[in-house]
């Protein structure tokens, strides 16, 4: 069995190489990555075992990259800032971060901090990237999606409310967290955009409530990704 795998995603050159070395010294093998983008390219390729993930990158901010990341994956992800801000880390922890680590940080804490969460590597299973019955056919990670090959044209909005409900399929998403994540906090009483944003996807996917194919909506509730109840 090969050395545990980190993901180092910082704009700082001396921070990631100070890291890095750090790590080694643990027999870890270490990934670095200068943008958020990147960090999210080698995450694909390379497949760690847990990111440290700092704010403040130059492509996106680090929060964005936590969100696009729990699109598709539980990995354990530290979060390193140099902005001690109590409200922020209470975001990025409601967000998905597994653990806050403020700038500047004692590196045997940062050792600790890491051994715990890949100790209990094995509660953060992976979400599938990749949902196909035959007839429906989902790719988080590429943005595609198909219908008997052929390929569907959704707009942000429908590929985003797809993605979370695929991302917790076989559970029910309550309608209230869906519009805090598509649309904010300032919109928790916009429930009919949810309602038109749904129709609209359903009809893309030729999945009606009267078939409850796919999107099956819990009412009063809200909405969960299911196997079509007609598939194969």
């Amino acid at each position: 069995m090969g050395n545990q795998k980190i993901l180092v995603i910082d704009d700082e050159p001396k921070i990631r190489r100070f890291i890095e070395i750090a790590l080694h010294t643990q027999n870890y093998d270490v990934f670095l990555a200068e943008t958020g983008l990147k960090g999210i390219q080698i995450l694909l390729e390379k497949t760690p075992d847990l990111v440290i993930l700092d704010l403040g990158l130059p492509d996106m901010d680090g929060h964005e990259v936590l969100q696009e990341i729990r699109k598709w994956s539980n990995i354990p992800v530290i979060v390193l800032s140099a902005r001690p801000d109590e409200k922020q880390k209470v975001l990025l922890l409601d967000t998905g971060a597994n653990d806050y680590v403020t700038k500047p940080f004692n590196i045997q804490e940062l050792f600790a901090r890491i051994r715990v969460l890949l100790r209990n590597r094995h509660t953060f299973v992976d979400i599938p990237k990749i949902f196909n019955d035959g007839y429906l056919y989902i790719n988080i990670t590429e943005h595609i999606v198909k219908i008997n090959e052929v390929m569907v044209s959704l707009t942000k909005k429908e590929f985003q409310l797809l993605a979370l409900l695929f991302k917790h399929q076989g559970e029910i998403v309550e309608q209230i967290d869906i519009i805090r994540e598509l649309w904010g906090n300032t919109h928790t009483e916009d429930t009919h955009y949810l309602r038109i944003l749904t129709k609209k996807l359903r009809d893309k996917l030729g999945s009606h409530i009267s078939t409850a194919k796919y999107i099956t909506t819990i009412s009063g509730v809200g909405l969960r990704f299911e196997l079509c109840k007609e598939s194969k």
